[in-house]
């Protein structure tokens, strides 16, 4: 599996702001929509706390209001998330494979919070080359 290091914008997350458990990432499209991107694996307690205190619930407006995500490929399950503040960069690693909307097809792994960049610095999401 090839891996890359890259950044992407926190819009959601699974637990609570006391208690994280997973991150749901996003990158800007073209267009200027938020798109997701994919979700990191289960957060380390310590960072959890780390990156919790960089977040802030969602307010009126958020781009994924009213947005299902399912548990995990091929699952009807839903995950319960709460909507965060589009403003926390993350650095992630990722593996290069990515499903035809340009999704990471594998769970992402949390390198750290990047509170120094902003959700200008992510490159964009674009769909990978057939």
């Amino acid at each position: 599996m090839v891996r890359e290091t890259t950044e992407a914008i926190v819009g959601a997350v699974t637990g609570s702001l006391a208690a994280l458990s997973s991150l749901l990432l996003g990158r800007y499209d073209n267009d200027g929509r938020l798109q997701y991107t994919g979700r990191t694996t289960t957060i380390a307690r310590t960072a959890s706390s780390t990156v919790a205190g960089l977040l802030a619930p969602a307010r009126h407006g958020h781009p994924w209001k009213g947005w299902s995500f399912s548990a995990g490929w091929g699952s009807r399950e839903t995950l319960n998330v709460m909507l965060v503040e589009p403003e926390l960069v993350a650095e992630v690693g990722v593996d290069v494979a990515r499903d035809t909307s340009g999704r990471w097809r594998h769970p992402a792994r949390l390198h750290r919070a990047r509170p120094d960049l902003s959700p200008a610095d992510v490159p964009h999401m674009t769909a990978p080359p057939r």
